[in-house]
């Protein structure tokens, strides 16, 4: 609301200078370095330089047109600058009128999101949560703001890490165990095989000759890469599930593959791919290194099926922006990404962007599947889940259907302890302190919610008994001012892809309202005055709520 009233002033001015002096105006409106001087602040000096006249004189004429406004408790001129002070009771009125949480009119924009992108054959780590989390509540914002989205979940199932699980089956495994514990079972052999190929390197070339030939259609190695592939996609949706993720679309590095002889084709016909040392290449700017798309032995890349692929979802979503939410260590093969689409005039190449993250750590490390350190996503919600438990068992024990909550507290501690942190750090893990019930963490916003929630249960709300004067209170109108800040912070969101904004953001107003709530009574005998803060906390909780819903965290009715 406060940037709508100040375009709004800005308007007024402009306006009220055309009418009085018959110029084109643009007023410039800034935020007063010092917040003391007032709300915003108007320089002079461009309009000095048309009427000819000094900057006080000019200050003069403003500060006049800005009074004939209702919006101001106090306008003066300092100098060459006019400090505005916000009338709160007009201000406050402004925000909860206006008070909206429904989603935006269509844009009329796409936007598809890659994100997740799991490996077959392997657990959902806890190193897939940063994309999966990013790219789902990315998702949720864009919607909320009326962009159409479109959630795709891209399969890691095909490259030479599947010609290793094949040599390690062959070699070391059996369909048995296999089947009695899948995932676990097709790791062991996968880590097995980097241990081994570290003492035999000539163990990596019979996995890439198995990989060229799975590529090729070879029978055998087909059927045991679909059953490994549906072994994993069985343990991906229950992860899904637990984190009420979900996907519009599923493509698969396989498929492009399979279709990637077109963009080896249009490459060519461009002139863009050029032989080098038997591979096929195209030759990037300085600095980025040519972009392989075709190794010498005929098969392909990442880059050769990501190319297909971005292509094929151009031709079926006519997207707009497209987004891949994949770490810190692709940025390079990103740029070589964007810059092919460039040279072969993709009309949708400036809206492919790398939305980057760092890594989770532990004990100062990356977690690593291929050395069998990465830990499995399912331990850690469990853990998670248990912690809430035992916390719910000392503070609630009585609580009706606490497992189900337990589990929406555990899960949303994970998700908020992720998105609080800016996408592209890297973050080291810490359980304990992500399910801790105070702090910067996930259930002490549910509990804030779940609080006022409480509050307003047991009170009759009224509000046709607000007085809005009564938010010239310092710490009420500074809650006021925040749940205004709410539709600026999204759009933050969407302008940099950075869901920390809303994360941090839920900190602070429930830190506003512990503070309030430990200073000011609520439940006083005065009507007027217990309803108008009735009405604020209504505008607290309806706040955080919506923030929740959009980071993919739980709204609880109790805790």
């Amino acid at each position: 609301m406060i940037k709508e009233l100040k375009s709004e002033i800005q308007s007024y001015v402009n306006k009220r200078l055309n009418e009085i002096y018959s110029l084109e105006f643009n007023t410039v409106i800034e935020n007063p370095k010092n917040p003391q001087l007032g709300d915003l602040a108007i320089p002079s000096f461009s309009l000095c330089k048309v009427l000819k006249k000094s900057p006080v004189e000019c200050a003069e004429v403003i500060k006049n047109i800005l009074l004939e406004l209702d919006y101001f408790s106090s306008v003066e001129c300092v100098g060459a600058y006019v400090n505005a002070k916000y009338s709160r009771t007009h201000l406050a009125e402004k925000v909860f009128k206006n008070l909206s949480f429904d989603k935006a009119e269509s844009n009329g924009k796409t936007v598809c999101i890659d994100y997740s992108s799991p490996n077959i054959a392997k657990p959902f780590s806890i190193g897939h949560l940063r994309s999966t989390i990013i790219g789902q509540s990315l998702g949720n914002v864009l919607e909320y703001k009326g962009y159409k989205v479109v959630r795709i979940d891209h399969l890691g199932d095909f490259g030479t890490q599947f010609g290793k699980l094949i040599w390690a089956f062959k070699n070391w495994g059996n369909m048995d165990d296999v089947l009695k514990d899948p995932i676990n079972t097709l790791v062991g052999l996968y880590v097995r095989f980097n241990q081994e190929a570290e003492k035999n390197p000539a163990l990596d070339d019979e996995a890439r000759k198995i990989f060229k030939e799975l590529e090729e259609g070879n029978a055998e190695y087909r059927e045991l890469w679909n059953k490994f592939k549906n072994y994993s996609l069985k343990e991906f949706m229950r992860m899904y599930e637990l984190l009420n993720v979900h996907f519009d679309k599923f493509s698969s590095e396989a498929e492009a593959s399979r279709k990637s002889a077109y963009i080896i084709g249009e490459l060519k016909k461009k002139g863009l791919l050029v032989e080098d040392q038997g591979a096929q290449v195209v030759f990037l700017s300085d600095p980025l290194p040519p972009a392989i798309i075709q190794k010498s032995d005929g098969s392909t890349l990442y880059i050769t099926r990501d190319l297909e692929e971005v292509w094929d979802r151009y031709k079926e979503f006519k997207f707009d922006k497209m987004l891949y939410c994949v770490g810190n260590e692709q940025k390079l093969y990103f740029n070589q990404v964007k810059e092919v689409l460039a040279k072969m005039d993709a009309p949708f190449a400036s809206g492919v962007s790398h939305v980057a993250f760092g890594l989770i750590l532990r004990d100062g490390k990356k977690m690593s599947t291929r050395t069998g350190t990465a830990v499995k996503l399912e331990d850690v919600l469990n853990e998670s889940i248990r912690l809430a438990k035992a916390h719910i068992d000392e503070k609630n024990p009585n609580l009706e259907g606490k497992d189900e909550i337990a589990t929406k507290i555990g899960v949303s501690a994970i998700i908020f302890n992720d998105l609080k942190n800016f996408r592209e750090n890297e973050y080291e893990f810490d359980l304990e302190s992500a399910t801790r019930f105070e702090g910067q963490t996930g259930p002490y916003i549910e509990y804030t919610s779940v609080r006022i929630g409480s509050i307003l249960e047991s009170a009759n709300f009224d509000p046709s008994k607000v007085d809005y004067s009564l938010y010239e209170n310092e710490i009420m109108f500074e809650i006021v001012k925040k749940i205004d800040e709410f539709n600026d912070v999204l759009d933050k969101v969407v302008e940099e892809y950075a869901p920390h904004y809303l994360a941090k953001y839920l900190l602070q107003l429930s830190t506003l309202f512990n503070s309030f709530y430990a200073k000011e009574r609520v439940l006083i005998d005065d009507e007027v005055e217990r309803n108008t803060k009735l009405n604020l906390l209504k505008g607290i909780k309806n706040t955080i709520d919506k923030g929740l819903t959009l980071l993919n965290m739980s709204v609880l009715e109790k805790m």
